[in-house]
């Protein structure tokens, strides 16, 4: 009989998770074996229930294991439910046709729900609207009779000031005129688009990825061309260099950190080596940094910038998924297209919102915002635990599932025969929104993918309604295979 015993300690869990992997190196417990019974284990280990099933939870949500229903837990075969690391494309440009389907998910996913899993707004998981407030009112004191005068048309200074200490902190000199604060993001991803751009040329982006940027894509003109995303490294940079070869491209939109949707994060020799190809072949780089604070790895990635001389890189980046989704503040770092960047920004919006601005200067500049931050990423990171524990529980053994590095959303690649647009549908009538997968590629792509958010406070309705959304998943899994 295998034995082990556990000394105390402050974290007997641990000691417990160690017990685990020792029985799996060992071969005592092999993949799809049941794992001993909580009340077994505790006795054989002399902690408490509560002790082993805190390790299992943990090991739950790393993906080692899933329970089943009335039957215990089991161990999972690694490869078994997660993502291929690389799905193979036609290296083709695609004239983009996605307005309306967007249009459809958007009005759908934004109307009340029991379990809103189809919104990606992180702060929703643990706000910092009291600290908020508190610098409003501040703010309104201060500001006086400024906030009847429209604020400076590429941004208010002192904010922009903190943007460049905050880039110091990442070892990236910048300076303030290379900042135009803007609307959000999105309106920095467009001003960076039109200005490395003209309708009609062609776009690298990721696939899956991001679909405001593919709306924008549609929008300008522009073509797409999608290079697929590595689970684990972000772009797979050997698709890009024979798109590159066959290709006149002139810009790649990508997310060096937090990819939207997969959450995979570009170690720092490929975020070099991707910058060394675009340069070679005359490409800019713009830069979707907006998850890049929530990452949960140990050292938050330095943005390609770092690595690029004046006008090689455009890195654009906001407020919203990290402080204030409502006060649509980002900005853009644009050294080398900052003049024309402004001419854009000038002609599309004037100015960002001067209130607006004074207070997250005063939330970034107080040390709030960082300690925000940390209290943020921890949140999320247990949101996703918790998520994935019941995806694996609940869903069809088939299904892959990503494992984010950062941010708030999961990718779920469902049994090839599912549509995630009829699930889109069947979920909304019994109260639960998400997106489906069709979205995140300029062309008919990832069918039978969905994205979840676990960016959201977590409850246990939520628990309730993936084991629903799971039901619906194999109902029509059953149907498409029959009787």
């Amino acid at each position: 009989m295998w034995s082990h015993r556990v000394q105390s300690s402050q974290f007997l869990y641990q000691q417990v998770i160690d017990v685990i992997n020792d029985m799996i190196s060992q071969q005592v417990l092999k993949p799809g074996d049941k794992l001993p019974s909580l009340r077994k284990l505790a006795q054989q280990l002399s902690v408490s229930i509560p002790t082993v099933k805190q390790a299992y939870y943990h090991l739950e949500g790393q993906g080692r294991i899933y329970s089943k229903e009335k039957s215990g837990y089991f161990l999972f075969d690694g490869e078994q439910n997660t993502l291929p690391r690389r799905c193979k494309l036609p290296i083709n440009p695609t004239q983009v046709n996605k307005q309306s389907l967007i249009e459809q998910v958007y009005e759908g996913i934004h109307a009340p729900h029991e379990a809103k899993f189809g919104i990606a707004n992180p702060v929703t998981a643990m706000g910092d609207e009291a600290i908020l407030a508190k610098m409003m009112r501040s703010a309104l004191k201060q500001a006086g009779e400024q906030l009847l005068q429209y604020g400076a048309m590429d941004g208010l200074l002192k904010l922009k000031q903190q943007i460049v200490q905050r880039y110091l902190h990442m070892g990236l000199s910048v300076v303030a005129d290379d900042i135009v604060i803007t609307n959000g993001a999105q309106e920095a991803l467009a001003i960076a688009l039109q200005c490395v751009t003209q309708p009609g040329d062609v776009v690298a982006i990721e696939s899956p990825g991001y679909f405001g940027i593919i709306e924008l894509i549609e929008n300008l003109g522009l073509q797409a061309i999608e290079i697929p995303v590595c689970p684990d490294d972000g772009l797979w940079l050997e698709d890009l260099a024979h798109a590159l070869t066959k290709h006149d491209v002139k810009a790649c939109v990508c997310s060096t950190s937090i990819n939207n949707p997969i959450g995979s994060f570009m170690p720092d020799s490929r975020r070099q080596s991707l910058l060394q190809m675009l340069v070679e072949n005359n490409v800019t780089l713009i830069e979707d940094d907006v998850y890049g604070d929530l990452y949960f790895t140990k050292y938050r990635g330095k943005p390609a910038q770092y690595y690029a001389q004046p006008g090689q890189v455009i890195t654009c980046d906001s407020f919203s998924k990290t402080a204030a989704p409502s006060y649509r503040v980002g900005w853009m770092l644009a050294p080398g297209h900052a003049a024309r960047a402004r001419r854009y920004k000038r002609a599309l919006s004037c100015s960002s919102s001067l209130i607006n601005q004074w207070v997250l200067a005063e939330y970034l500049a107080s040390g709030a915002y960082d300690r925000h931050l940390k209290k943020l990423r921890l949140r999320l990171q247990e949101n996703k635990q918790k998520m994935l524990a019941c995806i694996r529980s609940a869903f069809p053994i088939e299904t892959r599932i990503s494992d984010p590095r950062g941010g708030c959303v999961v990718w779920l690649e469902l049994d090839a025969s599912i549509d995630g647009g009829t699930l889109f549908n069947m979920a909304m009538a019994q109260g639960i929104s998400l997106t489906p997968g069709q979205l995140f590629s300029a062309s008919e792509r990832f069918q039978n993918c969905i994205r979840l958010s676990y960016g959201l406070p977590w409850q246990d309705k939520h628990e309730a309604s993936l084991k629903r959304l799971g039901e619906l998943v194999q109902v029509l899994s059953d149907k498409k295979r029959g009787p």
